[in-house]
């Protein structure tokens, strides 16, 4: 009995996602984001408990927990370093998302990543008029279009989203949702995205007494990666694919990392030396259909986020 309490107690911060959705709630929310981490220690208290049993056969239930929720945990983190066959054919759509931290990474650099990767699409979280009007004389000489979810520069970086868009995909259709919780979005469609719609995205941070709004903001992905028309919806989701929550509102997407087996590359960390250990809270994600066939992520001046960059494949059915 106390052994199996025991192995419930470390299965608590390990895999709260599988305990009745408590990865839902705080502070296991914020917990749950640093499994791959938490799984380290666990195979540490592993190994100390075999030491332990070599001199006192007792402790093997106790052992065997810790082992149980080493495996479930494990097996739920191992696919992302596995990367899939890259796709063979289809048309390359290239994606680049970046969160500027309130405004303040540096334009020039990302416009100059920009220029480098010649992304078809962009999608900037915490950026308003303010960090557009910065970037837009440093990419629109490179054939880009930017679009931002306020014409204000009043209104503060951090609650808006911008969208760059290349000049090679004509006349799109821009279209600005305010259905989330805190921060719109940006859906990108028409020209030559066809049937496609690629969207500029940023849930609320799950601190507490955020966690229903950010929960909220999740499930809204359902409208894209569950829906009629191909999609490539790229930000900040401010969640892991140890959430559960993001799990269920992508579920019909693939997430563009762990297709390529970087699903485990921190890009948020509040110092340069903490973002080496950081969880990955920034995604690509693309419907059934598109493929990653490339993955990347690079540091910009300014920011507690990386820029993260994908090349996907379209595949006609």
């Amino acid at each position: 009995m106390v052994a199996a309490v025991f192995a419930v107690a470390v299965a608590v911060p390990t895999v709260p996602d599988l305990l009745f959705g408590l990865d839902r709630r705080s502070p296991f929310a914020q917990l749950v984001s640093m499994r791959p981490w938490i799984l380290g220690g666990v195979l540490v208290l592993l190994v100390l408990l075999l030491i332990v049993m070599v001199f006192e056969r007792r402790v093997w239930p106790f052992a065997a927990g810790v082992l149980a929720v080493l495996l479930v945990g494990g097996g739920i983190v191992l696919p992302r370093v596995l990367p899939d066959t890259a796709p063979a054919r289809g048309a390359p759509f290239r994606v680049l998302a970046f969160n500027t931290f309130e405004g303040g990474a540096n334009a020039e650099q990302l416009a100059a990543l920009i220029e480098d990767q010649q992304p078809d699409a962009v999608a900037i979280s915490e950026s308003g008029r303010n960090f557009a009007d910065k970037l837009q004389p440093l990419v629109e000489p490179l054939g880009y279009q930017v679009h931002v979810t306020t014409i204000d520069p009043a209104d503060d970086d951090v609650e808006e989203v911008t969208a760059v868009v290349s000049d090679q995909l004509g006349e799109v259709e821009v279209r600005i949702g305010d259905e989330t919780s805190a921060f719109p979005y940006i859906e990108v469609s028409g020209g030559e995205l066809d049937a496609l719609r690629f969207v500029a995205f940023h849930a609320v941070a799950p601190v507490p007494g955020s966690v229903p709004d950010w929960n909220a903001d999740l499930a809204l992905l359902s409208r894209w990666c569950s829906g009629p028309t191909p999609a490539v919806i790229a930000g900040d989701f401010n969640a892991t694919l140890d959430h559960s929550a993001l799990r269920d509102g992508t579920t019909g997407c693939e997430d563009a990392a762990a297709q390529r087996g970087a699903g485990l590359i921190p890009t948020w960390g509040p110092s340069q030396g903490t973002r080496q250990f950081g969880p990955q809270i920034d995604h690509v994600f693309a419907t059934d259909g598109i493929a990653a066939e490339t993955f990347d992520v690079r540091d910009i001046e300014g920011s507690d986020h990386r820029a993260i960059m994908a090349t996907l494949r379209i595949q006609n059915s």
